[in-house]
């Protein structure tokens, strides 16, 4: 099939933000029709808070009135570098209550990064979580003439930005504030967005509130088990920065979903055991290291044989649900493992997670069906954040394993001859801060008629760079980056995408890249990942120090294992035929991941140049 279309299933024209109004609308409407009721959790000490909707609304209001007070004007850029916190959402409907525009900075972010993105949004104003991001914005203030304020939520000393902002606004009229806030519409901008960066320098996308509003509104209303549940929650530990995770605080606002914040992933377990959600979003990193830390553990307790048997089990069950027929032996053995094992792991989630969200990278086959088969469906999506988030996603009811699901209502799809993907919503960006050269690469003009978006002309087609391919059913499957094909010296076109995810399901594999453009064959370098290499190495009696065991035959052994298994997904001509485990670990600190995990492929390539052409010197 070459294109697909899902009809608009929403009354999106009353819903606050999509053809009228702004995403402050949702926290005013939370706080008029359910005063009381959680909006926000927050962490004090050991224990979990709750914020009402008007208490909320309140604090908001008051931040606000800071920014008001502090000289900032409608449309200008406020950027917020932080991990994700409760000030985080709280600053982040401030800046819209205020008029401006939220331009969001990973806490991780080099100088050099921080001065790209603030420069070249023309950013007034900053908020920052900590003393070491004012010392990283200190550091190139002098290049930023358009800065003019700087606050910090933990300073090295005095009051933080959430309270500091309260008192700076004290004198503000609210009628004043009313005007600023209920002046934007569903056409003005809301975020600028900087790409993580997988290739290039960051450009930023521009988001309306109709975009995100009309995310809300779509993906509310399709998973509705998520957010219209009863006692509906979430923990939300993914960057706010990202897309991913901003759209979910949209989200979980507007359907009035109870929302907290952690970034402690080193406790994460007992956060979500003291919060017990009953859905979390990550990306398929998160799931991998979840499945291979378990799985090692058992394996160091002496239970590995049995927690392999009670994975094979649950993906047999999950695939044969799929497929509207269980084996009884299946069965059998599947209510066997839900006592000895699926317990325990749908414990480390809380308790009550029945669903989980992924995005952000291909999660797999086996990963799917694994957690479905434990209790826990995870729903695949797929979007960018040229896109506000989710363009596709599997639904309770209609889930397809090894896809990203149907497109969200009011979303069109289509596959070019060239095999790219091409997508048409509501949520579709508007282009990229001030470069028009790169908007006109990736956005057709606007498309007269349509009414998949708010006002007369629908968006265009959006050109995701991405290959896939349709389904009878208008479920799509993402195959590949179409700039990361590779060409063999023979003239065979291979995807890494397939291989890559496969390969990075083996336990001792933290992350890899296929190589081979160009080459004689196809081959990969492989990193291992420190955590399950520790209980391996125990268990085997090898070395503690990964660098010192590259060369050990059992290492060798093991991933050439995870390469034999990825190998059977493709044809002999596009199969790993040679690997090399490198010393070095890739991190966002090294420059070889983005800050959602995502491999940047040129600069692995750039830095491992010797460790390729080691592979093809024989």
């Amino acid at each position: 099939m070459r294109e697909y279309a899902t009809p608009l299933t929403v009354d999106a024209a009353a819903l606050p933000g999509v053809v009228e109004g702004n995403l402050t609308d949702d926290v005013v409407r939370n706080a008029a029709e359910h005063p009381e009721a959680p909006a926000l959790c927050r962490r004090v000490g050991d224990e979990w808070v709750d914020v009402g909707c008007a208490e909320l609304l309140a604090q908001v209001r008051a931040v606000a009135k800071g920014l008001v007070a502090a000289g900032l004007e409608p449309g200008d850029r406020v950027a917020l570098m932080s991990r994700t916190r409760y000030e985080w959402t709280v600053l982040d409907y401030a800046i819209w209550f205020a008029g401006a525009v939220t331009v969001p900075v990973y806490e991780t972010s080099s100088v050099e990064q921080v001065e790209h993105i603030l420069s070249d949004a023309g950013v007034r104003a900053v908020v920052v979580e900590t003393p070491d991001h004012v010392a990283r914005v200190s550091r190139c203030r002098g290049r930023l003439p358009e800065l003019h304020q700087l606050w910090a939520i933990e300073p090295r000393e005095g009051a933080g930005a959430v309270d500091l902002l309260t008192r700076l606004g004290a004198d503000v009229d609210d009628a004043e504030l009313e005007e600023r806030r209920t002046a934007a519409g569903p056409a003005d901008v809301a975020t600028i967005i900087y790409t993580s960066g997988t290739t290039g320098r960051p450009k930023g996308c521009v988001l309306t509130h109709g975009n995100l509003a009309f995310e809300a509104a779509v993906t509310g209303s399709e998973l509705e088990p998520l957010f219209g549940a009863q006692d509906a929650s979430t923990l939300l530990f993914l960057p706010l920065a990202h897309v991913f995770a901003r759209a979910i605080q949209v989200g979980c606002m507007r359907h009035r979903v109870r929302m907290g914040h952690t970034a402690d992933i080193k406790h994460l377990t007992d956060d979500l055991a003291g919060f017990r959600p009953s859905f979390v979003l990550a990306v398929p990193r998160v799931f991998e290291k979840v499945f291979n830390t378990a799985s090692q553990r058992a394996v160091a307790d002496g239970r590995g044989r049995v927690f392999a048997r009670a994975a094979d089990v649950a993906i047999a069950y999950s695939r044969g649900e799929q497929a509207g027929k269980v084996p009884r032996g299946v069965r059998l053995q599947h209510a066997l493992f839900d006592r000895l094992v699926y317990g325990r792991l749908r414990a480390a989630l809380g308790g009550r997670c029945e669903y989980a969200v992924s995005g952000g990278a291909p999660l797999g086959e086996r990963l799917g069906h694994f957690y479905r088969g434990i209790g826990i469906t995870v729903l695949e999506g797929y979007g960018l954040t040229e896109t506000s988030a989710a363009l596709t996603v599997n639904l309770p009811d209609a889930l397809k394993i090894g896809t990203v699901g149907r497109p969200l209502p009011g979303t069109e799809v289509r596959v070019a001859e060239d095999g790219e993907l091409l997508f048409r919503g509501g949520q579709v960006f508007t282009g990229y801060w001030h470069d028009a050269e790169a908007t006109a690469e990736v956005l057709d003009a606007p498309t007269e008629g349509t009414e998949l978006a708010a006002g007369p002309e629908g968006p265009g087609w959006f050109h995701t760079g991405d290959v896939g391919e349709i389904d009878d059913e208008g479920f799509v499957r993402i195959t590949g980056r179409k700039k990361e094909i590779l060409v063999t010296a023979g003239g065979k076109n291979v995807s890494p995408t397939v291989l890559e995810d496969r390969l990075r399901a083996h336990p001792l594999v933290d992350q890899c890249v296929v190589v081979g453009d160009g080459r004689p064959f196809i081959a990969a370098l492989v990193t291992i990942d420190r955590e399950s290499y520790a209980l391996w190495a125990q268990q085997h009696d090898k070395p503690a120090d990964v660098v010192a065991a590259l060369d050990d035959p059992d290492l060798q052994a093991e991933i050439q294992a995870g390469v034999d298994e990825a190998n059977q997904a493709v044809s002999r001509a596009e199969s790993i035929r040679k690997f090399a485990i490198v010393a070095e670990e890739w991190s966002e600190e090294g420059g070889q991941l983005t800050p959602s995990l995502k491999l940047r492929r040129t600069e692995v390539m750039r830095q491992a140049h010797e460790d390729v052409e080691a592979l093809y010197r024989s």
